[in-house]
């Protein structure tokens, strides 16, 4: 059976509030809300009778009520590229004499520009730079990176050298002779600073070139600046949503052509930046199927997170719900001869993309409609 209330005083369309949901869905259902809040603009109820019921019928529409899968959905903007940003720092004393062009692709074990003809060789390690010469008898963080690196190469075995041994031995001072031999560099079994960098990828893409060739390079100085080959998608999430989205949360990225792909939320970041008056902090999305995305840097898309599902329940336009004056919701249900009769529901998840809201009440089934301001 359903319920009627009598608001003390007329009140707009408003937002819904959840305590009970997370509050991503509040701030997400705000954004929409304020807009249905305007479109109201006459009394909806006739307050001697109780009864829901719209002085003048151009100013409402009927919308179903539907059952299925509703997810939280929050629309954001964001942008498409490459994942990482590295500057190449020169160790070496020189001219530069080559360099690669922007958008050009170097991979690990390659050389990635020259320093008086003589190469610098790229090797995937982590954010460690090379600060030292390496040689026999060393040992650290930087030892290890070159023994990994020159086992994946194919330079030594893991029987040769152990790809997690920080120490420099015989067999990584074999395995940097052969690859100074298949470099064409002075085979001396040691690693001068300057000849190789590590950068944390296997392949990388370089995206500027900040020196000239012909001019001289002091070490410290920076040559290029580079991404890595992966592509992936960024947004910048207001601050005080951070807590409502997570690593593995699901995405849908929209490309300009109107072309979707999956992605999944690979991190979201824990230090927040201030632009005017806007907090925010960055989001990375690990895209599932890349290929699908071009290659195409720094493209505006359209993200849709999705933080929640809920399975088999009812829903209506986030524009049905009207605020009690009491507090709470309800919407408007219109019957095939045309009453009126306002309905108390709870809410649940917000679809942001869709529009439409969870609800649950007395006497709402699958096929009623409710009235929504006209468009």
């Amino acid at each position: 059976m359903s319920q009627t209330e009598t608001p003390t005083e007329p009140q707009a369309r408003a937002p819904v509030a959840n305590s009970y949901r997370r509050p991503a869905v509040l701030i997400v259902l705000l954004l929409v809300g304020a807009g249905a809040a305007t479109a109201v603009v006459l009394r909806p109820w006739e307050k001697e009778t109780g009864q829901a019921a719209y002085q003048n019928k151009a100013v409402f529409a009927l919308a179903d009520v539907t059952k299925g899968d509703i997810s939280a959905t929050s629309l954001q903007n964001g942008k498409l590229g490459y994942a990482g940003s590295y500057k190449v720092v020169n160790n070496a004393d020189g001219k530069l004499t080559d360099a690669p062009s922007a958008g050009q692709v170097i991979t690990s074990g390659k050389p990635i520009y020259r320093v008086d003809g003589q190469p610098v060789i790229f090797m995937t390690g982590s954010y460690l730079p090379a600060y030292r010469a390496l040689d026999r008898g060393l040992k650290g963080a930087d030892v290890q990176q070159l023994n990994a690196s020159l086992v994946a190469l194919k330079y030594a075995t893991r029987s040769q050298i152990d790809p997690d041994s920080d120490y420099f031995g015989k067999q990584t001072y074999w395995a940097v002779w052969r690859f100074q031999k298949a470099m064409k560099l002075e085979k001396t079994g040691s690693v001068p600073l300057g000849q190789v960098i590590f950068l944390p990828a296997k392949q990388l893409r370089i995206t500027s070139v900040a020196a000239t060739v012909g001019a001289g390079v002091a070490p410290g100085a920076t040559v290029l600046e580079a991404s890595s080959t992966e592509r992936q998608a960024t947004l910048k999430l207001n601050a005080s949503q951070q807590s409502q989205v997570k690593a593995g949360d699901k995405v849908t990225v929209t490309m300009p052509t109107g072309k979707s792909t999956p992605g999944v939320v690979s991190a979201v970041g824990k230090i927040a930046s201030t632009e005017g008056d806007k907090t925010t902090v960055d989001v990375y999305i690990k895209l599932s199927k890349p290929e699908e995305t071009g290659a195409l840097d720094k493209t505006p898309v359209q993200i849709a997170i999705v933080s929640g599902v809920s399975e088999d329940v009812l829903s209506v336009p986030v524009s049905a719900l009207l605020a009690l004056a009491g507090g709470g919701y309800a919407v408007e249900v219109v019957d095939a001869a045309g009453a009126h009769t306002l309905v108390r529901v709870e809410t649940g998840l917000i679809d942001d993309g869709e529009g439409r809201v969870e609800v649950s009440g007395d006497g709402l089934a699958k096929g009623q409609k409710v009235a929504v301001p006209a468009s």
